[in-house]
């Protein structure tokens, strides 16, 4: 009798299911890996220099990184809830922060620029030492630490300078 019931059940073959699973996978790596990245600041290196078109863009839209330690130009849109959060936090660091300037940029308002800029997704946030030169980029709501690691940073610097310039 035992020989008669395993007549009866089919066999099952595992291909489809081994590649559910692969999928599966595949899946959850590719978003962890995305979700990682999201808002996280990309150092900027030496083929990332602003050229004469970005810069000519940049002040177009009011950007000028002269008159600060710390520029950060975000670009945001009306309906993007981490947008209104993101600017929200910028402008708290701003007040604490006299060498940030803050620029925000409606990206729908300004396409050619978002073009030039290769502005994919909002917000995005350039952030501009005192030369012009792009120190970093993110694009997704950056984490609230990181953003006030990156301001303290560029910004502190110059404060203690002159702190020590007057002593």
């Amino acid at each position: 009798m035992g020989g008669a019931a395993a007549v009866l059940l089919p066999t099952m073959d595992t291909t489809g299911i081994a590649a559910l699973a692969i999928a599966l996978l595949a899946t959850a790596a590719l978003a962890w890996w995305l979700r990682a990245r999201s808002g996280a600041l990309r150092r900027a290196g030496a083929e990332q220099e602003v050229g004469m078109d970005e810069a000519a863009v940049l002040a177009g839209l009011g950007v000028h990184p002269a008159e600060a330690d710390l520029t950060v130009v975000q670009f945001s849109t009306a309906f993007c809830a981490p947008c209104r959060a993101t600017r929200a936090r910028l402008l708290q660091l701003q007040r604490t922060r006299p060498g940030l300037a803050y620029v925000h940029v409606d990206a729908e308002s300004h396409l050619d620029a978002v073009r030039a800029l290769d502005v994919r997704r909002t917000p995005t946030l350039l952030y501009l030492d005192r030369t012009g030169r792009l120190i970093g980029r993110s694009s997704g709501a950056p984490r609230p630490e990181e953003l006030t690691a990156v301001v303290a940073a560029h910004t502190e610097a110059r404060t203690e300078a002159r702190t020590e310039a007057r002593e």
